[in-house]
């Protein structure tokens, strides 16, 4: 079965041009290995980030939900549902745009705020206890939301970099180089040729 080559006539001029071309997708192949490569540091990086928040948050999630069902038990539903409603927010959560390595995601920046008593009528301590407690899970959330945002996208971008590097590397550059040594076996050949009727037309002249 023949390789497949590029469509150009087999020209000095379309050889240059071949070759320029060819390094400068030589050349991309190497940009795109490099950042194949920061990007599969940064995922597995966040890897590690991932796995430690995601059994914090899962650890101060239980403490949390501990906490809620002994105010449940105290205050009932109703009395929870009374005290959350004049409870100020016990989390202050900033989310910003951020880029690495042409990948973007929200970077989130997530802060205690100071809990004042409830005072409230009806309510003891278990309630400011389970507050206290869920905004500090919240805080550990929104930490791992946001490291797993960016370790899905950078995953995301490894994929595609990886599919470039193998389109490059296993289709488009061999083309090239496949179609440049064809252009330069023909003009070799063709130059071959040339040598060889102007020495039959010297012989001849000779004779």
């Amino acid at each position: 079965m023949a390789q497949q080559l590029i469509k150009a006539p087999p020209t000095k001029n379309t050889l240059l041009k071949l070759k320029k071309q060819e390094k400068f997708l030589t050349d991309g192949h190497d940009l795109l290995e490099r950042k194949r490569e920061l990007l599969t540091r940064l995922v597995y990086g966040r890897i590690d980030d991932y796995r430690r928040l995601r059994d914090e948050s899962e650890q101060a999630l239980a403490m949390g939900y501990r906490c809620l069902r002994v105010s449940h038990l105290r205050l009932g539903s109703r009395g929870i549902h009374q005290a959350a409603l004049g409870a100020k927010p016990a989390l202050k959560v900033d989310i910003l745009p951020r880029r690495a390595l042409g990948v973007e995601y929200p970077s989130v920046n997530s802060e205690r705020i100071q809990l004042n008593p409830s005072g409230l009528l009806g309510t003891d301590a278990s309630f400011d206890t389970t507050r206290d407690s869920l905004a500090n899970a919240a805080v550990l959330l929104a930490r791992l939301a946001e490291v797993e945002i960016a370790l899905h996208r950078l995953l995301e971008e490894q994929r595609k970099t990886q599919k470039r590097v193998n389109a490059l590397k296993y289709n488009i550059i061999p083309l090239y180089r496949r179609t440049i040594h064809f252009i330069q076996s023909s003009l070799e050949e063709e130059e071959r040729n040339t040598l060889f009727q102007i020495k039959l037309l010297r012989e001849q002249a000779e004779a």
